[in-house]
């Protein structure tokens, strides 16, 4: 089995979009003479399901104070947190019905693995998982990919709980969505229950650890490798730019949904009722008992075609004066409220 890492010039890439740029690119364009071990890890990142709306799974106020990057992948399923605390274990397999659809044969290499690191209270649990005394510690998913099965899970070593536990609370109040929406589980750590030699391993050698096990070697540096070229990195650089870290994908391909806010406001109470599509407002209703001169309905057309961001919002609504529609409210107290 090979080994491909996100490895560029001699250093490891923790960025979340690149490494799922290359677990794609190498699906769809690297095919060898043997199957392909693509571990990694990375910075702090919400994966949104394809299916599913990201105003919906996401606290965006708490992403973006804590610069939590939200990234749309290509397979279904729900929204995932993820940091520097887990690894990720993705393969390409060739096409083997004895295992595609077998997740008790798909985690039975890493559950010995685990075992051998002295977690041995590890167990499958349900379709797709890996618990730990009732709490999920691991999540696999597989699909075909060009005549390959393309599958892996998630190890959670030791995940920062807090923010996986906030950034996956929306902040969005009263929204109505067809997205899927994610199934919420309790979720445990593997670290705690290594042996004691392993108790204070750092993420990169738990990585190590788990590939020498799955590829049967002493040493991961005998591990035999793929080095992606710089032709390889241009075309995931490409990737990255065109999709992972492009807002029209990670957010404007959202089912459309439908919500409402209303608050008390210096100029009186302010109801707003957005539509939105493709991370767009397409309908807006403005209600309220303030006092403004202007027609409201010239605010609503204001807002349409806007992204749901606070950037785009308030370019918007800057571009024309609230006071006169509103009374004594500003710009951004709009924002505020339609964010809220």
């Amino acid at each position: 089995m090979y080994l491909i890492e996100p490895i560029r010039n001699g250093e490891y890439i923790t960025d979340g979009a690149v490494s799922t740029a290359m677990q794609v690119y190498v699906s769809q364009n690297i095919f060898l003479d043997d199957d392909i071990l693509l571990p990694y890890y990375c910075d702090p990142k919400v994966e949104i399901g394809r299916f599913q709306n990201t105003a919906v799974e996401i606290n965006q106020d708490y992403v973006d104070a804590h610069d939590i990057q939200v990234m749309r992948r290509e397979t279904g399923g729900g929204a995932v947190y993820v940091d520097r605390g887990a690894v990720n274990m993705c393969c390409l397999l060739q096409n083997d019905n004895s295992i595609y659809g077998d997740f008790q044969k798909f985690y039975e290499p890493a559950i010995n693995a685990l075992h051998h690191l002295g977690a041995t209270e590890v167990v499958q649990s349900g379709r797709n998982d890996l618990e730990i005394n009732g709490k999920k510690v691991s999540g696999a998913a597989m699909t075909l990919i060009q005549g390959r099965i393309y599958g892996g899970y998630s190890l959670l070593l030791d995940v920062d709980y807090e923010p996986m536990v906030k950034v996956l609370k929306p902040n969005r109040k009263k929204i109505e969505s067809k997205g899927i929406k994610s199934v919420r589980s309790r979720v445990g750590n593997i670290r705690d229950y290594l042996a004691a030699a392993y108790q204070d391993v750092t993420i990169h050698e738990f990585k190590d650890l788990m590939v020498e096990q799955l590829l049967e070697l002493d040493d991961i540096n005998n591990a035999k490798r793929y080095e992606l070229t710089e032709k390889d990195w241009q075309a995931i650089d490409e990737m990255v730019a065109s999709k992972y870290k492009n807002w029209e994908w990670n957010y404007g391909r959202s089912p459309r949904y439908e919500y409402n806010r209303d608050a008390k406001l210096a100029a009186g109470t302010v109801d707003i009722t957005l539509s939105v599509e493709k991370g767009r407002i397409a309908a807006c209703r403005i209600y309220g008992d303030f006092f403004g001169q202007g027609n409201i309905k010239e605010v609503e057309q204001q807002l349409i075609g806007v992204r749901v961001i606070k950037a785009d919002l308030l370019e918007a609504l800057s571009a024309i004066d609230v006071a006169y529609y509103f009374g004594k409210t500003s710009a951004e107290e709009l924002v505020d409220l339609i964010l809220s």
